[in-house]
């Protein structure tokens, strides 16, 4: 098997943020095994999101079949989007800090 190696820039407070929620989302399911710890769904869901790698590329590097890969991020994805703000809430916070930028 041929593998890649990958680097993704984003800080460790990143990926255990992504990685609580996966392990919350599977406690309250009572979800029993699966093939990918938390942690190493996180980073499988963020190297698609940062670098654009794709499912057959992230299947071969993680060792998992590619309808696995696609719903790892799926899962993770959604789980993002729910912890989301509302777009007026996002806007409103994005006006906050570009008018304390520009002031400074």
């Amino acid at each position: 098997m041929l593998s890649y190696a990958s680097t993704i820039s984003l800080s460790s407070r990143t990926l255990n943020h992504l990685a609580d929620r996966i392990r919350g989302h599977r406690n309250h399911r009572r979800s029993r095994w699966r093939r990918l710890d938390p942690g190493r769904q996180a980073l499988l869901a963020l190297a698609h999101l940062r670098n654009g790698d794709t499912y057959t590329r992230l299947a071969a590097g993680f060792e998992i079949g590619v309808s696995t890969a696609w719903r790892y991020v799926r899962e993770a994805v959604a789980l993002l989007a729910e912890a989301a703000d509302d777009p007026h809430t996002a806007m409103e916070r994005i006006r906050r800090l570009a008018y304390a930028n520009a002031a400074a």
